[in-house]
């Protein structure tokens, strides 16, 4: 049976430890081709690259697998992914996985969401993978089986048109994972405040922060079902 081809991308650079790790488990399910951005796009959302060049560089090819870097946004990965590396779609979309939960309102300024929904425009099965851990070094050994169940029913029944996936899953050993819950979106927003600096030459520049305030108390949320250890499809 012809192996289904599979395109990974993810918005925190071709060197993140999520994207190393979403790899190594794809490469058991088929022939993988890699378009990753060259540097971090979190928060990119469906930003897409006008009025400058694009590049993209193969930089590894293996037997069933290849990778390329490029200087464009989530959303240009998967756009180039169809149109100048593979000249047609993939039978699978994966992005992620993401150094932090895109769970509630954060799907909206994801980039490895919006990877997942323009594969998803195109009417490709897709699906975005998160960690609820923002740390570079997160520890990401709990993912594997979560992974391989969901990525195994979309290969084998694909998904409804207009329909993608995003997945988040609880920074907590795998022990301690309850299931895998079937959610909607939960309601909230960030707070948000920006700190003030001085650069070298005293002028002013500005780090914005932020805390999640949830305002959802259902228990049929990806919020909910994350705070307590559930996965969250």
């Amino acid at each position: 049976m012809k192996k289904p081809t599979i395109l990974i991308t993810n918005d925190d650079g071709i060197n993140a430890l999520g994207l190393k790790m979403l790899i190594s488990v794809m490469r058991e399910f088929g022939r993988i081709v890699v378009v990753a951005p060259d540097k971090q796009q979190s928060g990119k959302s469906h930003s897409i690259t006008v009025g400058e060049i694009l590049r993209v560089e193969k930089i590894i090819e293996e037997e069933n697998y290849v990778e390329y870097v490029t200087n464009g946004t989530p959303v240009d990965c998967v756009k180039l992914g169809k149109k100048v590396v593979l000249e047609g779609n993939p039978d699978l979309v994966v992005s992620g996985i993401n150094h932090g939960s895109n769970a509630t309102i954060n799907v909206l300024y994801s980039g490895t969401m919006a990877a997942a929904m323009e594969a998803c425009i195109a009417g490709i099965p897709a699906i975005g993978f998160s960690l609820d851990d923002y740390s570079s070094n997160a520890d990401f050994s709990q993912v594997k089986e979560v992974i391989k169940k969901i990525v195994r029913e979309v290969l084998d029944n694909s998904l409804p048109v207009g329909t993608c996936l995003n997945v988040n899953i609880p920074a907590v050993s795998s022990n301690q994972i309850k299931g895998i819950r079937v959610c909607r979106q939960g309601r909230g927003y960030w707070n948000e405040n920006f700190d003030s600096r001085l650069d070298p030459t005293h002028k002013p520049y500005y780090w914005m922060k932020g805390e999640f305030v949830d305002t959802d108390e259902d228990t049929d949320t990806d919020y909910w079902a994350l705070k307590n250890n559930y996965v969250s499809v």
